[in-house]
């Protein structure tokens, strides 16, 4: 097997980078994030993402019938990489788990009403999963929706609503059916965030993330903005989760994160002594470089089966647990061979590198929770990948 990008991805990824460097300014990307993309939570960065959709990057791997250009999808995946490694805002939500579940199941108003708008980076979503008493098992969900004459009344709230502060529509899930098994009876909305009834609040997050609560009160929404059939909604959310795994968690993230941990170690000293001669640093350092390559073979596995047409609901679980730990183990590396000084947060004078691992080490954190919890990932890979039995 072929471990390396063939002459037609490497080209892509060097025409990508000279857009970064041409457009992508302070206000736009912060590579002291090392690998962790931005949110479009500001004009230039919905400007930026404009100059994407005219590079005609957004929705790459769509069918041509809905303004894709059915691009293999390893192009979303090597441009997610690149505008990471800048810290800059990458593709995700519209196209991936909004663009593709409509492509799949959406009727034809949602087709044509949201399709071109994401292809033209003209709009953004917020992603209303989570609620206080169901977080990790979502199919536990318990906001209300209740039909009526020309659509249903949605009422409840939702918990760990990043982008809910700036988005223009709430892809939301609401139980229709409060009588069947928990993993049915749901069903997908698409409510616009302005919409009469709903109320924000800013949850502040350890990694200086800003999340929200929503709250949701007597909300309308017609028949038209259900997302495919009523019901059904568990297993579109389910199949969009397993794609966002491996389209927000890039590897870009965590080799940023060694490679500054690399660097630091070849010149800092602690107490008068040079860090890259202490035993456990070296050994520390070249286990590291190993965990690395793993975390690449994991992505390419997701990638491939992916690209295969199918969707990596196994190998995205494995993919995304294994990388936020070694996101995990390389932070909290750095603070331990630091010293206390590691703990210095940014703008505090004798911060090694400016605190930029204290912020990744109270991040990390933040990663083993967005896109499904590490809890719920083993449950995958026990369940689907080792056969064992629901607990439940």
């Amino acid at each position: 097997m072929d471990f390396e990008w063939g002459e037609e991805e490497k080209a892509f990824r060097a025409k990508v980078r000279a857009f970064i460097a041409a457009n992508a300014n302070e206000e736009v990307a912060d590579p002291r994030r090392d690998g962790m993309g931005q949110l479009v939570d500001s004009p230039e960065r919905r400007a930026f993402m404009k100059l994407l959709s005219e590079q005609g990057w957004i929705g790459m791997s769509w069918p041509k019938e809905y303004g894709g250009q059915e691009a293999p999808g390893v192009f979303e995946y090597l441009l997610n990489e690149e505008l990471a490694a800048a810290g800059a805002p990458f593709i995700g939500k519209g196209v991936g788990i909004v663009g593709k579940t409509i492509i799949r199941h959406g009727n034809e108003r949602l087709k044509q009403e949201f399709l071109p708008k994401i292809l033209n980076a003209e709009i953004e979503f917020a992603i209303g999963y989570s609620e206080p008493n169901s977080g990790s098992d979502l199919a536990s969900m318990q906001m209300r929706a209740t039909k009526t004459e020309g659509g249903w009344i949605l009422n409840g709230q939702k918990r760990f609503t990043t982008s809910a502060h700036f988005a223009d529509w709430y892809w939301v899930a609401g139980r229709t059916d409060p009588d069947a098994p928990k993993h049915k009876g749901i069903t997908l909305f698409l409510v616009p965030m302005n919409a009469p009834g709903i109320s924000i609040t800013n949850m502040p997050t350890i990694g200086d993330e800003r999340t929200n609560e929503v709250f949701l009160d007597d909300v309308f929404v017609d028949d038209d903005h259900v997302v495919g059939e009523v019901n059904k909604g568990w297993y579109y959310i389910s199949e969009a989760l397993d794609f966002e795994r491996f389209t927000l968690f890039t590897v870009s993230a965590y080799i940023k994160r060694y490679e500054r941990l690399r660097d630091h170690v070849r010149t800092a000293t602690v107490d008068g002594k040079p860090l890259r001669e202490d035993p456990h640093v070296r050994r520390w350092m070249a286990v590291a470089a190993s965990q690395i390559e793993v975390a690449r073979m994991h992505c390419l596995r997701v990638i491939s089966k992916a690209a295969a047409g199918e969707v990596p609901n196994l190998e995205s679980a494995m993919f995304k647990l294994y990388t936020t730990q070694l996101g995990q183990k390389i932070a909290d590396e750095f603070l331990t061979t630091s010293g206390a000084a590691g703990a210095l947060k940014r703008g505090e004078p004798h911060a090694p590198m400016d605190g930029r691992f204290e912020f990744t080490y109270r991040y990390s954190v933040v990663d083993t929770v967005g896109a499904g919890t590490n809890e719920v990932q083993r449950n995958i890979i026990a369940r689907r990948g080792l056969g064992l039995p629901d607990p439940t």
